[in-house]
C-alpha cells in the first residue's frame, strides 16, 4: 500500500506516540525484551492482513502488557487493531509476499518489513537475540532506543536551537530597524527567512525526540515551547511582506518550496532569494524591497488579523502606515478611535525601540 513521504512521516509518529515510555504497549514491549522470547507484532486488522495470515487463534480482547508479553511467547505473530487498543489475532504465522524486496537478514525482519510495505500498517519486530526493537512503517525501518540516548541527542539538538534562536532574534531585530528606515534589501529577507526555516527544521527534529520520549520528554516539550515562541507566525508574516502577491503563490506554495530546500542550499541566500521570487531572480541580493506591514503590524498588542489585513489592504506599504495619522488610520473599515491611537503609539514605539537598539 503506497503512502506519500508526508503521510508515512505522519504514521511513523503516530505509531512513535503509542509505543513511547508511559504506555502501556511500551511496558508489553519492554516485559517482552526482559524475557528474551522476541516477538512481532502488526498494528492493524483488514482483508490483506487476512489474507497472509496462516494458523493461531483468534481473538478480541482489551490490549494488556502481560497479555501481550504472555501471547509473544508462543512465538507467533500478533495483530493488534489499528489503535493498538484490542487484541485481535495471536500466534499466527505471516506469509508475505516473498518477491517484495527487504534488506534485512533475519526471518523476523525481513517478515516485518514486507508486511509493513504490503499492508502499510505499523509492524514492530523484536529481536529475540539483539535485544533491538524495530519499528517498520512504510518499509522503512526505526530502532527504538532508550530514554537516555534519546535524551542526550535531544539536548544536544536544544543547545543548537537557543544558538540559532538568538541569531534569528539578532537579525529580526535588524530587519525591523531597517523596514521602519526604508532600507531593506533582498539579503536581509533572505537571511532572516534562512534563520526562520533552520530554527523550524531544528524545531520539528526536537518535536521528533518529544513524541519518542513519551512522558520522559515533557520537560524538553516545555523548553521547546518557550523557545520556539511565534516563530510560525513570524515567518507567515515575512512571506505575506514580501512575497506574496507576485505570480499569484499561496502562502503554503512558497513554505513548501523553502521545505524542500536542503540544509546545503539553505546556506546559499541567492537559492533563498530564487525560491521566494525576489527581485532579480534571487542574484541582486542588494536590491531593494519594501514589506507591506505585516510583520511590524503583528507586533501591535490586542490587533486583529481582519484589521491587520484591512490595514495592509488600505495603506499597501508600511511607509504609509508609519505616516499615517490618527484620521488616516480611522478611515479604515473596523478602526475607531481608540485602536487608531493603539496602532499610531504601537508602531512609534516600535520605530523608536528600533533605532534605538540599532544606533546605540
Amino acid at each position: 500500500m503506497a503512502t506519500t513521504p508526508t503521510e508515512a512521516e505522519e504514521l511513523l509518529r503516530e505509531t512513535l506516540a503509542a509505543v513511547a515510555p508511559g504506555t502501556e504497549l511500551r511496558d508489553g514491549l519492554e516485559r517482552i525484551l526482559r524475557g528474551r522470547t522476541g516477538a512481532l507484532i502488526v498494528f492493524g486488522l483488514d482483508e490483506s492482513v487476512e489474507g497472509m495470515c496462516s494458523g493461531g487463534f483468534e481473538l478480541d480482547v482489551e490490549f494488556s502488557a502481560t497479555r501481550l508479553r504472555e501471547l509473544s511467547k508462543m512465538d507467533g505473530a500478533v495483530v493488534l487493531d489499528r489503535t493498538a487498543g484490542r487484541i485481535r489475532r495471536a500466534a499466527v504465522q505471516l506469509l508475505p509476499d516473498p518477491t517484495i524486496e527487504t534488506s534485512e537478514s533475519g526471518t523476523r525482519h525481513r517478515t516485518a518489513q514486507r508486511v509493513s510495505k504490503q499492508t502499510g500498517f505499523p509492524v514492530i519486530s523484536v529481536s529475540q537475540s539483539m535485544r533491538i526493537v524495530a519499528l517498520y512503517v512504510g518499509g522503512k525501518r526505526h530502532v527504538l532506543e532508550d530514554s537516555d540516548t534519546i535524551l542526550g541527542r535531544a539536548n544536544q539538538a536544544l543547545a543548537t536551537l537557543e544558538r540559532y534562536r538568538a541569531r534569528l532574534d539578532e537579525v529580526s531585530g535588524t530587519l525591523s530597524a531597517l523596514e521602519i528606515e526604508d532600507l531593506v534589501t533582498v539579503r536581509d529577507v533572505c537571511s532572516v527567512v534562512q534563520r526562520l526555516e533552520m530554527v523550524g527544521r531544528i524545531s520539528d527534529e526536537i518535536k521528533g525526540y518529544v513524541i519518542e520520549l513519551g512522558v520522559d520528554g515533557r520537560l524538553l516539550a516545555l523548553q521547546l515551547d518557550e523557545l520556539i515562541g511565534d516563530v510560525g507566525s513570524d515567518r507567515e508574516f515575512v512571506i505575506r511582506d514580501y512575497v506574496l502577491g507576485r505570480k499569484g503563490r499561496t502562502l503554503d506554495e512558497v513554505q513548501q518550496a523553502l521545505a524542500t530546500l536542503s540544509f546545503q542550499q539553505l546556506l546559499d541566500l541567492s537559492q533563498i532569494g530564487r525560491v521566494l521570487d525576489m527581485p532579480g531572480g534571487g542574484d541582486a541580493l542588494d536590491a531593494a524591497v519594501a514589506p507591506h506591514g505585516y510583520r511590524l503590524l503583528s507586533k501591535v498588542p490586542r490587533l486583529p488579523n481582519v484589521t491587520i489585513e484591512r490595514l495592509v489592504a488600505h495603506f499597501s506599504s508600511l511607509q504609509k502606515l508609519l505616516a499615517a495619522s490618527v484620521d488616516d488610520l480611522m478611515s479604515v473599515d473596523g478602526v475607531g478611535d481608540q485602536r487608531a491611537r493603539a496602532i499610531r503609539e504601537g508602531l512609534s514605539r516600535m520605530a523608536e525601540s528600533s533605532i534605538l537598539e540599532r544606533y546605540v
